[in-house]
C-alpha cells in the first residue's frame, strides 16, 4: 500500500513541477515590475529571486524524496499560497499583479486538491499577507503602471494554457487507465478473450434480445480433449501455449459480431448472433480442423482435438441457464461419442453444406 501511495505521489509531484517552474518565472516578472518603484530592501530582492527561480526545483526535490510525496507536495502548494499572500502585501496590494498571482495560485489549488485545498490555501494566503504587513508595513498602491500591466500579461495568458494542458494530459491518462481497467475486468488475462463472468452477462443479454426480437442465435461450448494429460505430460507452459493457440484460432475463425470467451480451465464458449445451427456447425468444424492441424516443432508428438457442443436459441427456453445447459448436454454427448467432433442439442446430423454467414 505504501509503495502504491508513493508511486501515485511521485506522479503528482512530477505533474506540478513544470507548471510551478513556469508560474514562478512569470510571477517573478510581475512582482519585479510592482516592487521596483518601492525602494525594496536587498533581502526582499534576494527572497524574490529565490522564490521565482530556485524554489520550484527545491520543492520538487523536497517532495520527490519525501516518504510521502503526495503530502509533501500538498505542503509545497500551501507554501506557494503563503508566498502569494506575502508578495501581494509586498506589492502594496497593487490590484493587477496581486490578483493575478493570487488567482493563479488558487487555480493551482483547485486543480491539485479541490475544495479542501482551496480553503486551506485561502487561509495560507491571508497568513502570508499578514506576515508581509507585519514586516513591511500596511501600504496600499491602487495604481498599476503600463510596465506592471505588461509584466502581468504572461501570467494571465501563458500560465492558464500550461495548466490547462497539464489538466488535459491528466484527463486523457485517466481515461486510458479507465479503459484498461474496463478491459481487464471483462477479459481473461491468458487468452485475451472475454472472461467467464462477462460472457455470461452477454449471454443473458443475447437471450433477452432473442426473446424480444424473435431473432436467432447459437451458443457453443468447446472443450480441449484430454487437456489434463497435456498438462501432466508436457507441463503447464505447453498447456498455456495450447490455450493461447486455440484463442487465436477462435479470433481468426469468428465474425466481429461473434462473442468468444474462456468459460474456465480448458473450456471456451461462443455466442453466434443471427446464425443458424448449420452455420455455427460449419464455423466450429473449421475450428476443430485447424486445431487438429496444430503442430509444435519441439513436440512433434503433441496432438490437439476438440469436442464441441452447440445449441440454437429456442422460444421454449425458460432462461439463458437452460440454453447453456442444452449446449453443455451436447458437449457431453460429443465426448461420450468419442470426442474430436461437433454435436448439437438436440442431436442433429451435420449436413456438410457450406452456407454463407448472414450480414
Amino acid at each position: 500500500m505504501m509503495a502504491t501511495s508513493s508511486g501515485k505521489g511521485l506522479s503528482f509531484v512530477k505533474r506540478i513541477y513544470v507548471p510551478r517552474i513556469l508560474g514562478k518565472a512569470m510571477s517573478l516578472l510581475a512582482v519585479t515590475a510592482a516592487i521596483a518603484p518601492l525602494s525594496a530592501p536587498i533581502w526582499l530582492w534576494t527572497l524574490m529571486v529565490f522564490n521565482g527561480l530556485l524554489w520550484p526545483h527545491l520543492a520538487y526535490l523536497w517532495a520527490s524524496r519525501s516518504p510521502s510525496p503526495y503530502a509533501a507536495e500538498q505542503r509545497n502548494l500551501l507554501i506557494d499560497s503563503v508566498m502569494a499572500g506575502f508578495w501581494a502585501a509586498a506589492m502594496q496590494f497593487n490590484p493587477l499583479p496581486s490578483l493575478t498571482i493570487l488567482s493563479m495560485v488558487t487555480m493551482n489549488n483547485v486543480a491539485a486538491g479541490g475544495r479542501p485545498l482551496v480553503a486551506r490555501g485561502a487561509l495560507a494566503q491571508l497568513a502570508g499577507a499578514g506576515v508581509g504587513i507585519l514586516i513591511l508595513g500596511p501600504h496600499l498602491q491602487l495604481h498599476a503602471t503600463d510596465l506592471q500591466v505588461y509584466a502581468s500579461l504572461p501570467m494571465l495568458t501563458f500560465y492558464p494554457l500550461a495548466l490547462g494542458w497539464v489538466s488535459f494530459k491528466l484527463a486523457t491518462t485517466l481515461a486510458e487507465h479507465k479503459r484498461r481497467l474496463s478491459d481487464l475486468s471483462r477479459t481473461d488475462s491468458l487468452t485475451g478473450l472475454f472472461n467467464h463472468g462477462y460472457w455470461k452477462d452477454r449471454l443473458h443479454l443475447k437471450f433477452l434480445i432473442c426473446q424480444q426480437r424473435k431473432s436467432t442465435a447459437v451458443i457453443a461450448l468447446i472443450d480441449i480433449d484430454h487437456f489434463k494429460v497435456i498438462n501432466d505430460t508436457y507441463g503447464h507452459v505447453v498447456g498455456d501455449r495450447v490455450l493461447r493457440q486455440l484463442s487465436e484460432e477462435l479470433k481468426r475463425s469468428l465474425r466481429d459480431s461473434d462473442l468468444a470467451g474462456r468459460y474456465g480451465g480448458d473450456e471456451f464458449c461462443v455466442i453466434f448472433p443471427r446464425a443458424t445451427e448449420e452455420q455455427a456447425c460449419l464455423a466450429m468444424e473449421r475450428l476443430r480442423e485447424r486445431a487438429a492441424s496444430y503442430r509444435n516443432a519441439h513436440l512433434p508428438e503433441l496432438r490437439i482435438s476438440l469436442s464441441i457442443g452447440l445449441c440454437a436459441y429456442r422460444a421454449d427456453f425458460s432462461g439463458p441457464e437452460q440454453w447453456l445447459d442444452e449446449a453443455d448436454r451436447a458437449l457431453y454427448h460429443a465426448k461420450h461419442e468419442g470426442r474430436d467432433r461437433v454435436d448439437v442439442a438436440p442431436p442433429l446430423p451435420f449436413n456438410g453444406l457450406r452456407l454463407a454467414w448472414p450480414e
